[in-house]
């Protein structure tokens, strides 16, 4: 059976390579994306890529996720820090999941040291820029492969 992963990205991510790029590089949006999408392809997992501003939007994607999804990938961005609702969703979840950051959260404004969700994830990669979504993976794999 074909492993299954969603990857979840939260608000403002969609405009990569836009913003704030000593924090999180130029790479477009698009283009991670598409090397992530290649990447797994080649590992024999299928990815599938969402983005979305909205907060009940990513609960949603979270909650459909049960049913198609051996593993969760999640940035959620400034949702790390505010959404209980994503919090929850996580743990009803109940597969592996990891919380991926681009930039390193603790080397940030306060506020952004406190995660909602850090300890209802699986595992936590941070301050590794986009490599990171495929460190995310690869630490997927691994966790399916293992059954974790």
């Amino acid at each position: 059976m074909k492993n299954n992963i969603i990857v979840i990205n939260g608000p403002n991510l969609n405009l990569l390579g836009e913003r704030e790029q000593s924090q999180y590089g130029t790479i477009k949006y698009e283009d991670l994306k598409n090397e992530c999408l290649k990447y797994s392809k080649e590992l024999g997992i299928n990815v599938d890529f969402k983005q979305s501003n909205i907060e009940g939007e990513i609960v949603t994607e979270i909650q459909n996720a049960r049913k198609n999804y051996q593993g969760l990938i999640i940035n959620a961005a400034g949702f790390t820090h505010t959404s209980v609702a994503i919090r929850d969703a996580i743990t009803i979840f109940k597969k592996p999941s990891i919380e991926l950051h681009i930039s390193n959260i603790y080397k940030r404004e306060e506020f952004r040291h406190k995660s909602m969700i850090s300890d209802v994830v699986t595992g936590i990669i941070c301050g590794l820029g986009s490599n990171g979504y495929i460190l995310a993976i690869n630490a997927m794999q691994n966790l399916l492969k293992n059954g974790n």
